[in-house]
């Protein structure tokens, strides 16, 4: 199958400047899931932010087609994939924070909306920029239009070609092309399988093991075994003056609000804890303006834990899936553990722990634990090129498990 070169931060939402706190981007109200909508069915995708200042900048946004590996789609024109401005947008949705320690300004951007209106399946990047400062890029946002145009299904079992009931899962896939001429599969279908929707472990375009006149079929296939992991830590911040779930104390120290979370201890065995898969939704006690009246804390982590054989970070949709500098977790000697802190907002976060090795590749911190029983969720993303056409198409979507 025709493999796709993907970039390591291509496909991830970026940060550029740090004024600019909690990037959301969120299909509807579906905080637990990928931001993928359907073409042509009203659905919207939500992309929000804060920057730290009362000060107003006027944030513009450019919207550009992708291919399946989120390059540039260098073949089409605006005209081909938006009705109305694809740039030059003004975000016109924005309010100061209110009866917050730290001040910050909410902005909201909803797209299709009536200066723009999507008319192409495929992969989306935003760029949002200042144009009070020399058109500075902001941030970097992504979504997914999907045409349901075939039929996918997905299975997993812990009987896998690496062990059974052990430490691993393992997916089997078949995809029906449905309506879809396809002359070429290995030149006109690409496919990207995620667990809990993380790109860094993504496996892409894996060879089927059964090639049908109707479709493909994925079963036994050695690279669709995932680490089954453990699930994902959990706490959440309601209030700045008293704890709530998963943090052991609140405090001021005159200047901002501090959440300690209980030290993570090993994980030697499975226990079942509900959790988002790595999600993360802003929210406080009081439930409502949550966008403007949320406080920032910083929030202390602890993970208990031997020295690992390469950089430990933390995961979640709130890094965006990162392995950056601003994510890695340090190393205190004396307390023989790793600590790490950050400013988030107010709201309900999941979060896991894992070891980049020298090789490139991540894999779960070794006392977090590694279980067949683990909750996991799977993705697979489906896109065609027809023959003559000039752009990926996102043509199917499976999810398997929450």
């Amino acid at each position: 199958m025709l493999m796709i070169d993907m970039d390591s931060s291509a496909q991830h939402n970026m940060i550029f400047n740090n004024r600019i706190k909690s990037l959301q981007v969120v299909a509807g109200g579906r905080w637990l899931d990928m931001p993928i909508i359907t073409l042509n069915s009203g659905e919207i995708i939500n992309i929000s932010f804060d920057d730290m200042t009362h000060e107003y900048h006027r944030y513009m946004y450019k919207i550009e087609h992708c291919e399946a590996d989120w390059t540039p789609s260098e073949n089409l024109f605006e005209s081909d994939y938006i009705n109305g401005f694809a740039s030059d947008n003004p975000i016109e949705d924005s309010q100061e924070s209110l009866n917050t320690n730290e001040l910050y300004t909410h902005y909201k951007l909803k797209l299709p909306n009536e200066r723009c209106q999507i008319k192409l399946s495929g992969n989306y990047k935003v760029t949002i920029y200042d144009e009070n400062n020399d058109n500075e890029k902001m941030l970097e946002a992504f979504f997914m239009v999907n045409e349901n145009m075939v039929a996918l299904s997905m299975a997993s079992t812990t009987n896998t070609d690496y062990d059974i009931n052990g430490s691993h899962q393992q997916l089997s896939i078949q995809l029906n092309y449905g309506n879809l001429k396809v002359i070429d599969w290995q030149k006109e279908i690409k496919t990207i399988i995620m667990q809990n929707g993380r790109w860094d472990n993504s496996v892409i375009s894996p060879t089927p093991q059964y090639i049908m006149p109707d479709g493909l079929k994925w079963e036994h296939n050695k690279s669709l075994i995932f680490n089954g992991g453990n699930e994902y830590r959990k706490f959440e911040m309601l209030d700045v003056y008293h704890p709530t779930m998963g943090i052991e104390r609140v405090n001021w120290d005159g200047k901002q609000y501090h959440a300690y979370l209980f030290p993570d201890e090993p994980r030697p065995s499975y226990i079942y804890d509900e959790d988002a898969n790595g999600a993360f939704v802003i929210r406080n006690s009081n439930n409502t303006e949550i966008d403007y009246t949320s406080q920032y804390m910083t929030v202390h982590f602890q993970l208990k834990a031997p020295k690992q054989n390469g950089d430990v970070y933390l995961n979640a949709n709130w890094t965006y899936d990162l392995f950056i500098p601003e994510y890695k977790m340090e190393w205190n000697v004396q307390n023989e553990c790793y600590e790490y802190e950050v400013q988030l907002k107010q709201g309900y976060y999941n979060y896991q722990y894992l070891v980049m090795k020298k090789d490139g590749t991540t894999a779960p911190v070794s006392t977090e634990g590694n279980f067949f029983q683990t909750e996991n969720s799977y993705q697979t993303l489906v896109y065609y090129k027809g023959v003559g056409e000039r752009t990926d198409r996102l043509v199917g979507i499976a999810t398997l498990g929450k």
